[in-house]
């Protein structure tokens, strides 16, 4: 197939892909009564006493509750659902950018001002003042004056009260940088959705790989205590028959060797299991005195649907990484052109109004001249259109343009090492979910085996016809299988989980619930009675060897594709 037809990334998403949180179930806003008293300590909570850390509570949880706390519970989910909200702010802050700015501005409500100034008298200018020559105008009946020059004061003083208010209007026109910092915003705020979308994908996954580690966990444990229990039967057993003198010491101490090994798989078992439950409690944020477990055993979910082809599509069609890198190459064009206007002509609308009242008088020869019922006040409005245009930067705006377009190109060169990610996580999660299936089935077959081996085998020790090494050995082999098979159990749901969260599908088709008659079903054949008959001889006796078992598989183990 030619790759050079394949569609284009951006020409099926868009230049700027929005975040579709239909594709997945939201995350739950309220709790069930039920799990109600599970609900997270406030954020800041911090005890400083043990028994507020004491642990009061051992609280069953299956799957669906141990989900629905995760998303309810969790603060990094609530961290991200902020910062979609500060995202969501920021972009509004950018929109602002398209509405005028109103400043107001005073000085002094009011401003009291108190003056005095001295000139050096030799450069005071020369006063003319009336003075009276002591005569009358007979026709107007006033004193009749001459003018006198005097020296002129070098001293003046003055007493005031202002008050100076400013409005002023701007509105850019044409402002170059405002509709790249919009777009800017624009994408980092779909960038936050996409991020509070994965976030819950992720919280999800990790929620059922903890409830699954913790299953496996309880498998261990309990296959670790039957073990104890059934090496301290078979270790009783060992040592009547030694001092019966029908068996020999390496026999005894051969069970005391599996019994050593069952203990610590039951201590290694218990603290797994402890470190799990608590991995859960603070995957969960649980109350601080309460440690979950698992209230279900393990087993398989369900089936996969899609196919792989399907499922590596569904992923390229809902994987929210690949909107993200998307979106991060039109922040860098964004910022190209936002680099290149800071080289571009702004033209903005200014309007000035100012206002302004005095009382009182300066500029006085003396205090005493200064009359405070002397008052002025004024208006002033301006209007006018302001430009504003840098010629010359030295190329750094031409540079920085250059920067972001190159950082465009290493966006695309992510997006397709992403794509290969995808596919091969896709790919993994499938493969590994295919390998699960025969493991457990070919798991279940060891374990039944085991079972009827040991069980013989503990026959043929009551009939004297082996060793306790057999007994052992089947012990052993059984322990084992039932490992597996929880292991096998625990890797294919996991494998589910992480096709769902790989592929942003749904797909699973629950198992159908195993219904047991209501009577015991009859074997096949009949048991085949042994009975005990004491031997002569402390050695053991050598026996002919049976009949072979058919273990022919009826189904044999099918390739992965």
């Amino acid at each position: 197939m030619d790759q050079t037809t394949l569609p284009d990334a951006i020409e099926l998403k868009g230049a700027r892909p929005q975040a579709d949180p239909s594709v997945l179930p939201p995350a739950i806003d309220a709790l069930p009564p039920v799990l109600v008293p599970l609900t997270a300590p406030p954020s800041l909570a911090l005890p400083d006493a043990p028994s507020q850390v004491r642990i009061h509570e051992l609280r069953p949880l299956t799957l669906e509750e141990a989900l629905q706390l995760a998303e309810f519970n969790s603060p990094s989910l609530k961290a991200a659902a902020s910062q979609v909200d500060q995202a969501k702010s920021t972009l509004r802050a950018a929109i602002a950018s398209w509405y005028p700015t109103v400043d107001l501005s005073a000085s002094g409500l009011p401003e009291y001002f108190k003056s005095y100034t001295y000139q050096n008298p030799d450069f005071v200018p020369d006063r003319i003042v009336q003075k009276s020559t002591g005569q009358t105008n007979p026709l107007t009946g006033q004193e009749i004056t001459r003018p006198v020059r005097r020296d002129g004061f070098n001293e003046s003083y003055g007493r005031e009260w202002r008050a100076n208010v400013s409005l002023q209007v701007r509105w850019d026109l044409i402002n170059p940088s405002r509709v790249p910092q919009i777009a800017i915003a624009r994408d980092q705020f779909e960038q936050a959705r996409d991020s509070y979308l994965i976030a819950l994908r992720d919280l999800r996954l990790n929620a059922a790989r903890a409830y699954f580690d913790l299953q496996q966990a309880d498998e261990v444990v309990r296959v670790g205590q039957a073990g104890v229990q059934a090496s301290l039967v078979s270790l009783r057993d060992a040592r009547a028959r030694f001092n019966a003198g029908v068996n020999t010491k390496l026999d005894v101490l051969e069970q005391e060797t599996q019994l050593a090994r069952d203990r610590n798989l039951l201590t290694s078992g218990l603290g797994e299991q402890s470190t799990a439950r608590r991995q859960l409690a603070q995957l969960l944020d649980l109350p601080q005195d309460v440690t979950p477990t698992a209230a279900t055993p393990a087993r398989p979910l369900g089936l996969w649907e899609p196919s792989l082809e399907e499922s590596i599509v569904a992923a390229y069609n809902f994987r929210e990484e690949l909107d993200q890198l998307i979106l991060e190459i039109s922040i860098r064009n964004s910022q190209a052109n936002a680099s290149l206007a800071a080289v571009q002509p702004v033209l903005s609308f200014v309007n000035s109004t100012t206002a302004s009242r005095t009382e009182g008088q300066s500029g006085q020869p003396s205090i005493g001249d200064i009359d405070m019922g002397d008052f002025r006040y004024g208006v002033q409005n301006s209007t006018a259109l302001t430009a504003s245009w840098r010629l010359f930067d030295g190329g750094r705006a031409r540079a920085e343009y250059r920067r972001s377009k190159q950082a465009a190109d290493e966006g695309r060169f992510n997006f397709a090492t992403l794509r290969d990610q995808i596919r091969f996580g896709v790919e993994q999660s499938f493969i590994q979910q295919r390998t699960a299936i025969q493991n457990i089935e070919t798991n279940a077959s060891e374990v039944l085996s085991s079972r009827e081996s040991l069980r013989l085998a503990n026959l043929r020790v009551q009939a004297g016809v082996t060793t306790q090494r057999e007994v052992v050995e089947n012990q052993r082999d059984l322990t084992n299988a039932e490992l597996s098979y929880a292991r096998s159990i625990r890797d294919y749901n996991i494998s589910l989980f992480e096709l769902r969260r790989r592929t942003g599908l749904d797909a699973l088709v629950a198992c159908n619930a195993g219904s047991l008659p209501s009577t015991k079903p009859e074997p096949e054949q009949q048991p085949i009675p042994i009975e005990p008959t004491p031997l002569k001889s402390a050695c053991p006796a050598v026996v002919a060897q049976g009949a072979a078992i058919d273990q022919t598989e009826t189904s044999p183990v099918q390739p992965l594709w």
